[in-house]
């Protein structure tokens, strides 16, 4: 009987035959099982990334091993040594729920290899990759009353570097609402993040009514056009990069614009207490901006007593009907759930401390990290940490998370 007739009939061959071409191992190829109307699921969304396999003695499906590579960080894998035992350790049925052949005749064969995954991780493109990644968190994101808040802001990773010495940096947009990274993009080494904040947002969809939040690096007047061009809003802060505009807000008349919100804060070893004040303005020199924002902040160290004040401008293109100072007040604390998440990539999955230095290995490592802290936030989960530890007692757990049960 011949191999094609094996293969349809779907009885399993043994994996020295398995490299040649069978449909079944193409199975992810095309969105299987997802029909009109239906919300693709991961397996669905990484098979939309191209493979830089040669398709000769290819033996697993590409989703497949991403698929494993996402399970294993899922479980608290934090290096690609450790993602390949987990792959190692892994039950049959979790290998054929991620749509590999599990061969009865020679089972050890069955389980890819780490460095068939470090040499995949390390030549896939990191852009489709974040791409499919970010889809399957926008899917999941909670849609609540209100401006929905996004923030960006970049990251290094102090550890990883090119093969020419040179940082890995990278820009994310994330979701201010559960802290879902639905975009991330390489900063290069011949650009920065200014030039690359146009084409993150445009790797995400629909932006109407989405409210960006950003640091003072990106108030950049071509941002604010580009985000009214895409019926969105922006909250920026004015500092010196943008001194005329910093001083138009700087003079306008707080003192006659009465106190509209105060909030108090206790964490990272302080109290905070924000104060805040709101008006319209239609002249300032900035594209769409209508309403001006004046926050106080008085921060004490708990450890220290020490006491410092600052006063923070920012402008926004939202009208007063839009959004009242609660609701900015919200979107401006909001921003910070990007820092939380570098935090958490940080500390709970040691990314500082990382080394990796292979092609683009250390991107795709930074895209499973923001999968794995975004489906257990999707999840309800609120330690991430805890989180990975209870998956990694049970190799069922991330499927479950993902959705692939």
């Amino acid at each position: 009987m011949e191999f094609s007739t094996l293969c349809d009939l779907g009885i399993p061959v043994p994996a020295s035959a398995s490299s040649l071409t069978c449909p079944v191992l193409d199975q992810l190829g095309d969105h299987a099982g997802v029909g009109p109307g239906e919300v693709p699921g991961l397996l669905e969304r990484l098979a939309q990334v191209p493979d830089p396999r040669d398709p000769r003695g290819v033996r697993y499906p590409l989703a497949t091993l991403l698929g494993l590579a996402a399970c294993a960080v899922l479980a608290g894998a934090k290096s690609l040594l450790a993602v390949g035992e987990w792959v190692a350790e892994a039950p049959p049925a979790v290998l054929e729920k991620l749509g590999a052949r599990v061969d009865p005749l020679i089972p050890e064969r069955s389980w890819p290899a780490e460095t068939t995954i470090r040499r995949l991780l390390a030549r896939v493109d990191g852009d489709a990759l974040d791409r499919a990644v970010g889809a399957w968190l926008a899917d999941r994101r909670p849609r609540t009353e209100g401006p929905l808040g996004l923030a960006v802001d970049g990251k290094s990773l102090r550890g990883a570097a090119r093969a020419d010495g040179r940082k890995v940096h990278f820009l994310a947009a994330c979701d201010h609402a559960m802290g879902l990274v639905l975009g991330q993009l390489d900063v290069g080494e011949k650009t920065n993040e200014i030039t690359c904040f146009r084409p993150l947002l445009d790797t995400i969809g629909d932006l109407t009514d989405t409210v960006i939040t950003s640091d003072a690096l990106h108030t950049q007047r071509e941002h604010a056009a580009y985000l009214l061009q895409r019926k969105a809003h922006y909250i920026v802060i004015a500092k010196g990069n943008q001194k005329k505009l910093h001083q138009q807000l700087k003079n306008l008349p707080w003192e006659q614009v009465p106190l509209l919100g105060r909030a108090r804060n206790t964490g990272h070893g302080r109290r905070e207490v924000r104060r805040i004040k709101v008006c319209t303005v239609d002249k300032l020199l900035f594209p769409g901006a209508r309403q001006a924002i004046w926050i106080r902040r008085r921060r004490v160290d708990k450890k220290t007593g020490k006491v410092s004040h600052k006063n923070v401008y920012a402008v926004t293109s939202l009208r007063v009907e839009q959004a009242g100072p609660d609701i900015l007040a919200q979107l401006v604390r909001g921003h910070w759930v990007i820092e939380s998440l570098h935090h958490v990539r940080d500390v709970t999955f040691d990314e500082d401390a990382s080394q990796l230095r292979t092609g683009n290995a250390p991107r795709a490592m930074a895209t499973w990290r923001n999968l794995a802290i975004g489906a257990l936030r999707a999840a309800g989960t609120p330690s991430i940490a805890a989180g990975l530890r209870r998956a990694g007692r049970n190799t069922s757990r991330p499927l479950q998370l993902f959705g692939l049960t």
